[in-house]
């Protein structure tokens, strides 16, 4: 690994944790649900994200899965909580 490519690792992964601290910051203070709502797909994202700077950092598989995983997960998580917003109802009898 060359000393820029290892440099634009650290630097996107400090990038990616400060958007988690910031989203982190939102979700517990947002004025309304939408707010929180789109502060948790940010967070999934950049978790997401940061997952996959590891996987690119250490050349393991296993970091490409789990990221993969979250975003699966944080887009049903997301389309559930909307849904919820909109109908006050995730699951239509």
């Amino acid at each position: 690994m060359t000393t820029i490519f290892h440099f634009a690792v650290d630097f996107a992964q400090m990038c990616f944790a400060l958007a988690m601290v910031c989203a982190t910051i939102r979700l517990i203070t947002g004025p309304s649900a939408q707010d929180r709502v789109l502060a948790f797909d940010s967070l999934y994202i950049s978790g997401m994200l940061t997952l996959l700077m590891l996987g690119i950092r250490s050349g393991s598989t296993a970091y490409f899965d789990m990221a993969l995983l979250i975003a699966l997960f944080g887009f049903v998580g997301t389309m559930a909580l909307a849904k919820f917003l909109l109908r006050g109802e995730v699951i239509e009898p």
